[in-house]
């Protein structure tokens, strides 16, 4: 591992590299702690197939979200991902009393990002202090481990109950109890199977109680099972103990949830993952679940004299690590795992917002990021054809089909166009960054020469030579059916010009037709030289960025005149109630330019205002309660990666230019760079 060294004055920025190792954080930069849950809002754990969303009440979970597992919302509806059966919820009962928070006092919760760990801890009376910890297991990726620790204060009865809870919407749930035998080996498994709303998928969870150090051979050495089906929607296991004063009760409840799109046999498969980590000493289980968050954290972001930013955005870079997986070839919807907003449908912001800090991070998530559209070229291309056009066309809102997702009411499902631009230029980034020919060969060019050849059949020639791209909504979504939008343009031009040079890295001869409409492409002016949105843009307020993605990311608009009047003219015109991303932009740009303060200003408000108590979960907007917003964690990362950080994603890889720090930061270290894993420190 190489470490790049920037020394950032008034003056100069000295450069040092070094091949030693270095210890950057302490472990309060990894956990966040709450006393206080009024106006709560929980921080989900996930692995990137479940997602675990803890309640503040005690021994709840809100929900668990499915990821890639659609069932249509309605009969006349679209798709939308599907409510997991709940196997977060149980009840402890001590001494015959039933716990919830109007019994306990010292209740506290604690998110470990190092660890994705989430803690909660409280006592009951003067008889024991109770805490449990949630893994959504890295290692195991369809299921969950709850992990408790019950100390006894005095002598106690304890009883523990564990339960599946199906939601109403499912169909014609069966619930079941079964104790499984291998020679001496007893295997107890609560489960229930179920149909999705409309009986697309078939569900399973399976679930048990684990012992530690008791051995699974000696079954009278555990507490007596007790089965209770409340009804079929409501699946119950219980045992009873008695534990001594000043003694210490460990045990975990697992549970793993699996479906007919990843499995041919949900329910036997559910079992075999449960009885995995029933068998699987709870320190070996545990320890790779740990290891696998350790080398996620190779790719980490490190703020020195700033506590606060440092929580923040390592909290944002937690989530997206907890949204994605390297070896699953899915996306990420904005809301991640942590709900079903937006249906859980995948947009632009994967591309533009969630997947460059990744690919500079980790290239195999990136790389299952990219996948995910590959393995939906075909669909794209029929949607083309459909619509009248050659080569490729993205959905705006995609699926587990690749279909368009989006609402028929929406206008953007049948107009947001820049989405296939968005496509191609991700997939010629992770050419950039990672050089892997083979990929390229084998499924970045098949893409980018479809999407080239949609965009040339989506362009209109003009009396004058120039084409347009008419009939569109552009990034800002308040501007509907525009002609000539400037991202969109832009994005084409972009994808054109990447279709090109991924040929010719190819040895192949790129379609002449490809440079010649990308130069031939408006973008409007205004008589001063500010770009206009769109052709018959007159000021109005709009959603976003759209303009300014020119000059970051796109770098259309790379002189500094352009760029300063566009960002002064487009940011005072930006909607309170529009969402996180679009400060990020402005940020990156100023930072860029060398403007620290104005740069630190944007990030600040690209995040803080969506802040939700208590961990600081991101909203979309700062006037909406719909977190946790993985986009706009997206773009507050870009701001540090590209901007503070000055690393730029070129052909020649990830290079950096300039770094500046905000005025408060002493030192900024981003570890993990690239695929030799580089690190740069900017002080």
């Amino acid at each position: 591992m190489s470490i790049q060294v920037f020394k950032v004055t008034l003056a100069f920025i000295i450069i040092l590299t070094t091949t030693s190792p270095l210890v950057f954080s302490q472990q309060n930069d990894w956990e966040i702690t709450t006393t206080d849950y009024q106006n709560y809002t929980g921080i989900v754990t996930a692995n990137g197939r479940i997602g675990i969303l803890p309640s503040f009440k005690i021994l709840e979970t809100d929900q668990i979200i499915l990821n890639n597992v659609y069932d249509k919302e309605s009969l006349l509806g679209v798709s939308k991902i599907l409510l997991g059966m709940n196997f977060g919820n149980l009840e402890i009962h001590i001494n015959g009393e039933k716990l919830d928070n109007t019994k306990i006092t010292n209740w506290k919760q604690t998110i470990n990002m190092k660890e994705a760990r989430f803690t909660t801890s409280f006592t009951y009376k003067n008889a024991a202090n109770v805490s449990y910890s949630i893994y959504a297991l890295r290692n195991v990726p369809y299921a969950g481990y709850i992990d408790f620790d019950i100390r006894a204060l005095e002598d106690i009865d304890l009883k523990v109950v564990g339960k599946i809870q199906t939601p109403e919407e499912y169909n014609n749930p069966m619930s079941t109890f079964r104790i499984l035998k291998d020679l001496e080996t007893t295997m107890p498994i609560l489960q229930t199977v179920a149909k999705s709303r409309l009986n697309r998928h078939r569900v399973a969870t399976s679930a048990t109680f684990i012992w530690h150090n008791i051995n699974s051979t000696h079954e009278n050495q555990r507490p007596e099972l007790i089965h209770e089906k409340i009804t079929e929607y409501d699946n119950r296991l219980s045992f009873k103990s008695k534990v001594r004063g000043g003694e210490q009760y460990t045990f975990a409840w697992t549970a793993s949830q699996c479906s007919t799109q990843d499995f041919y046999d949900p329910q036997t498969e559910s079992e075999r993952f449960v009885i995995f980590n029933l068998l699987t000493p709870k320190n070996d289980l545990l320890s790779q679940h740990k290891a696998l968050w350790k080398d996620l954290w190779k790719g980490d972001i490190i703020i020195d004299g700033d506590t606060q930013s440092q929580l923040d955005v390592r909290l944002a870079l937690y989530h997206l690590y907890a949204f994605s997986r390297e070896d699953s070839n899915l996306s990420i919807a904005p809301m991640g795992l942590s709900s079903q907003g937006y249906n859980g449908h995948i947009f632009w912001d994967t591309e533009l917002w969630m997947y460059p800090p990744l690919l500079v991070l980790n290239q195999d998530i990136a790389r299952s990021l990219v996948n995910y559209r590959s393995n939906r070229l075909d669909i794209a291309k029929k949607k083309a054809i459909n619509f009248g056009y050659k080569g490729a066309m993205f959905p705006w809102e995609s699926d587990d089909t690749g279909e368009e997702a989006t609402p028929a009411w929406a206008l953007t499902g049948t107009f947001e166009h820049h989405i296939t631009a968005d496509v191609g230029i991700a997939f010629w980034n992770y050419y950039r960054v990672t050089k892997d020919k083979k990929w390229l060969k084998e499924r970045g060019y098949p893409l980018l020469k479809e999407v080239a050849d949609y965009w040339v059949s989506r362009s209109t020639i003009n009396k004058d030579g120039s084409y347009s791209i008419k009939n569109v909504v552009g990034a800002n979504e308040f501007a509907p059916n525009v002609d000539d939008n400037a991202f969109t343009n832009g994005s084409a031009i972009t994808c054109l010009q990447y279709a090109s040079l991924a040929a010719k890295e190819l040895e192949i001869l790129p379609d002449s037709t490809w440079n010649h409409v990308a130069n031939k492409i408006i973008i409007h002016k205004f008589e001063d030289g500010t770009t206009k949105e769109h052709s018959n843009y007159n000021g109005d307020q709009i959603k976003q960025a759209d303009v300014n993605l020119l000059a970051y990311p796109l770098d259309i608009i790379n002189d500094k005149k352009t760029i300063l009047k566009d960002l002064k003219y487009y940011e005072p015109k930006l909607a309170k109630e529009g969402p996180a991303m679009a400060q990020s932009v402005f940020a990156v740009i100023y930072a860029r330019l060398g403007d620290a303060d104005n740069a630190f200003r944007l990030f600040k408000r690209s995040y803080e205002p969506n802040k939700r108590p208590p961990f600081g979960a991101l909203a979309e907007a700062a006037t909406s309660n719909n977190p946790y917003f993985a986009t706009g964690a997206g773009g507050m990362l870009q701001t540090v990666i590209f901007g503070f950080a000055g690393l730029h994603i070129t052909d020649k890889g990830i290079i950096q230019k300039n770094p500046i720090l905000p005025k408060t930061w002493k030192k900024l270290t981003v570890t993990g760079v690239g695929p030799d894993k580089k690190t740069y420190v900017i002080e």
